[in-house]
C-alpha cells in the first residue's frame, strides 16, 4: 500500500495555514496559565498548578481583568499551537514516501 503523498498545491496551502498560525501568534499579548474565580464576598482568585501542587493567589478587581485578558489569550495560543502540530504531522507523514504500513486486524 503506497502512501498518499501530498502534491504540491496541497502543500503550499498546508505551509499557507501554518504562516497563518504563526502570525496569530505574534499578534497575541500577554498569556498566563489557570483560571480565575470570584467569591461570594467579590473577592477575585487566580489559581493555578505550580509543580503539581495548587496555587492561589489574592487580586484586585484591575487585576482580575488583566489576568481575565492573558488566560483568554493563552487559550488561543493553545488552540494555534494544537493547530500547527496537526498540519506539520500531516506535512511530516505525507510529503515523501515512507515505509509500508500494515493493515489494521480488527479482533472478533
Amino acid at each position: 500500500m503506497k502512501n498518499h503523498l501530498l502534491s504540491p498545491n496541497q502543500m503550499a496551502a498546508l505551509r499557507e495555514r501554518f504562516e497563518r498560525c504563526k502570525t496569530q501568534i505574534l499578534a497575541l499579548d500577554w498569556v498566563t496559565q489557570g483560571s480565575l474565580s470570584q467569591s461570594p464576598q467579590g473577592n477575585w482568585r487566580w489559581t493555578r498548578k505550580v509543580k503539581a501542587k495548587t496555587v492561589t493567589v489574592a487580586l484586585s478587581g484591575q487585576q482580575a481583568e488583566l489576568f481575565r485578558r492573558a488566560i483568554d489569550e493563552h487559550r488561543k495560543l493553545e488552540k494555534l499551537i494544537d493547530q500547527m502540530r496537526a498540519l506539520s504531522q500531516q506535512v511530516l507523514l505525507n510529503s515523501v514516501e515512507g515505509p509500508a504500513r500494515r493493515k489494521r486486524r480488527i479482533s472478533s
